[in-house]
């Protein structure tokens, strides 16, 4: 029997779910402008653990929300997938975040698009088969008018970049799924099983998120 604890912090989504051979029993999320990570992910953690009646010892393996995202929020989840592994002796699942926010899109045709925001014009996105499979690696990239524009399939966009974006990418094959606007640690069930049964996991140790981008640290002018 394999329980996996999924995390997913990688934007405003604080966001846990406990799976049960893929299948997700459990979830327990809030999305705020202020990014309480750090105060909901460990009260979610303890709180899914006893409502599903079992003890940290049952879980087989923890897996995280790799990247891309906000700096902050993969940190706090990374740092506590970590920790849980070291103390439990199991292994640390990586998931693709953009692929985790694909994955709430249930199309039978086109590409879908998943896109989070990286400020002003610019976006981290990634191209998907409505299978769920990759089709173009992560980016960032400035959204432009061009954007895209070599894909003739219908292409459903989702993410936090809507109110942005829609006003740029007005094609006729763009469709915008405007209530899918985070990543969820429920979506991270099936993909996180997969891994484990393929045995795909990554160093305790070592592994760092994918942050895509340098973080950039500004000094106030005060």
């Amino acid at each position: 029997m394999s329980y996996i604890l999924n995390i997913e912090t990688a934007t405003k989504n604080c966001s846990v779910a406990l799976a049960k051979e893929g299948k997700t029993i459990l979830c327990k999320e809030i999305a705020e402008e202020g990014y309480s990570h750090a105060e909901r992910l460990h009260v979610f953690i303890e709180e899914i653990i006893k409502e599903a009646g079992i003890v940290f010892q049952d879980i087989s393996a923890v897996a995280v929300s790799q990247g891309p995202g906000s700096y902050t929020g993969l940190r706090i989840g990374v740092s506590a997938a970590k920790g849980l592994c070291f103390a439990l002796g199991v292994p640390l699942i990586a998931v693709d975040t953009l692929q985790v926010l694909a994955s709430q899109a249930s199309v039978s045709n086109g590409l879908i698009i998943p896109m989070l925001d990286a400020r002003r014009m610019e976006v981290y996105s990634a191209v998907f088969t409505p299978n769920f499979e990759n089709k173009r690696a992560v980016q960032a990239e400035i959204i432009t008018e061009n954007s895209f524009e070599d894909l003739q399939e219908t292409i459903y966009f989702v993410g936090d970049c809507a109110e942005k974006c829609k006003p740029v990418l007005t094609k006729e094959n763009y469709v915008f799924l405007e209530k899918i606007k985070f990543p969820s640690a429920k979506e991270m069930s099936w993909l996180s099983f997969e891994k484990y049964q393929k045995n795909e996991t990554v160093d305790v140790a070592y592994f760092e998120p994918y942050y895509l981008k340098d973080f950039m640290m500004t000094v106030s002018k005060k």
